[in-house]
């Protein structure tokens, strides 16, 4: 979950605040991409998942262990809520909820509309919601350039779901699936715009990750637990559960705020671009999805 602030590109929570540029590739671009690379790779791992195990379950198991992992060893996470004023504790509590709600909404996304619509309607229509929740805020108005960018966003996800409909396909996008895609996208925008303001406060990013996500994970318990966690009992549905948790919830964020210390924050925009390059490449390629050509 992904994810600065800015309504041009919601990026993951880590993103806000000025950084450090540095030149060597290794020093910041290198692991913003891989973790980008994660990313995306979440919606085909989830699918891989057996047969039985909810979908929504699938990822709130992932979160909750990697949540929980990540407030264990990210440092001052334990502290962080001492540390900030009351509205501050609000807006991690409401933070925690955004990211709660990303895997609840995403992975039964994938399901309906499969993984390649999924993630880039989710992504598509991330940028939309954090512009518009920054000017609901009074944090920042739309700009003549956000607003092209909105709008290419727009008009690419309206080709992406109409696009079996234009090519004549006997099955259309799923708008259960559709709608349940920009809902990930505003608990995308969400909890990146909460975490970028906490961060920008000064409040160390590693920490406010932590917290974020720690909370979130135990939130999302009691789902994972009230569906069956029969499916976790495979050795197939483990394996699922600890590489999502594992792999792009603790070490993506990992990489990214490392990452991002050390590359300009325009830089580090264009490289998570990667992420839905890489969900759609393997929703075709692995799972055999198949797009038409409007989409």
């Amino acid at each position: 979950m992904p994810h600065s602030t800015c309504p041009l590109t919601p990026a993951r929570p880590a993103a806000a605040g000025p950084r450090p540029p540095r030149t060597g590739s290794l020093g910041g671009p290198a692991p913003i991409l891989l973790s980008a690379v994660l990313w995306g790779t979440t919606g085909t791992a989830g699918s891989l998942a057996p047969a039985g195990a909810p979908a929504a379950a699938i990822g709130c198991a992932g979160l909750a262990l990697g949540g929980v992992l990540l407030f264990l060893t990210a440092r001052g996470a334990r502290s962080l809520p001492g540390t900030c004023t009351r509205p501050e504790r609000w807006l991690l509590v409401f933070g925690a909820l955004a990211v709660a709600g990303y895997p609840v909404t995403f992975y039964p996304a994938v399901a309906r509309s499969g993984v390649a619509v999924a993630t880039v309607i989710a992504l598509g229509s991330a940028p939309v919601f954090a512009g518009l929740l920054s000017w609901i805020t009074g944090r920042s108005r739309p700009t003549a350039r956000w607003t092209g960018a909105t709008a290419a966003a727009v008009l690419g996800c309206a080709l992406l779901v109409l696009g079996p409909r234009l090519a004549g396909h006997a099955t259309p996008m799923d708008p259960t699936g559709v709608v349940l895609a920009a809902c990930s996208g505003l608990s995308y925008a969400a909890y990146s715009l909460i975490g970028g303001r906490l961060i920008t406060r000064g409040h160390p990013s590693d920490a406010v990750m932590g917290v974020l996500f720690g909370a979130a994970g135990l939130l999302v318990v009691p789902l994972v637990l009230s569906v069956g966690t029969h499916w976790l009992a495979t050795t197939r549905g483990a394996a699922v559960a600890v590489y999502l948790a594992l792999f792009t919830v603790c070490l993506a964020y990992r990489l990214f705020g490392y990452g991002l210390r050390r590359t300009p924050a325009s830089v580090a925009m264009s490289l998570t671009l990667a992420e839905p390059a890489v969900a759609a490449v393997l929703g075709v390629a692995v799972l055999g999805e198949r797009l038409p050509a409007a989409s």
